[in-house]
């Protein structure tokens, strides 16, 4: 039968050796979390500057509308431009182009942002209306 000695020195190997190998896996998983994490960061900025394109073409889409709407009820080109920028942004461009009846208003912008400037997207949204009879 072994001795109380030996059963005593055998536990303690037996930790000493279970906390090593526990160390060593909270060590790989910090490593794990040091190489996903960048590609975490990069993954959100994507997504976030995704969210940015689309919310910048809803508001062109809307300066569209509004401008051919100030088209059709015969407003100046100027008020055109002004309700333009006012809704999509002061880089946005609106031109106005009619043929009989019908008027097609287009607003074209550059996106502007941290990680969307590198890329250099242009949008552009129309609306086309038929001018409004006065009787």
């Amino acid at each position: 039968m072994p001795r109380l000695g030996t059963l005593l020195r055998d536990a303690r190997r037996r930790g000493a050796r279970t906390r090593r190998v526990r160390g060593a896996q909270r060590g790989s998983v910090t490593a794990e979390v040091a190489v996903v994490l960048p590609a975490l960061v990069v993954l959100l900025a994507l997504l976030l500057a995704t969210a940015h394109v689309g919310t910048v073409q809803l508001r062109l889409e809307e300066a569209a509308r509004a401008g051919a709407r100030e088209v059709m009820r015969g407003e100046s080109s100027a008020s055109v431009q002004q309700t333009v920028q006012r809704l999509a942004g002061d880089t946005a461009v609106a031109q106005v182009a009619s043929d009989g009846q019908w008027t097609t208003v287009e607003v074209r912008a550059r996106v502007e942002g941290p990680l969307v400037e590198l890329v250099d997207i242009e949008l552009r949204a129309s609306a086309s209306g038929r001018k409004e009879d006065d009787g």
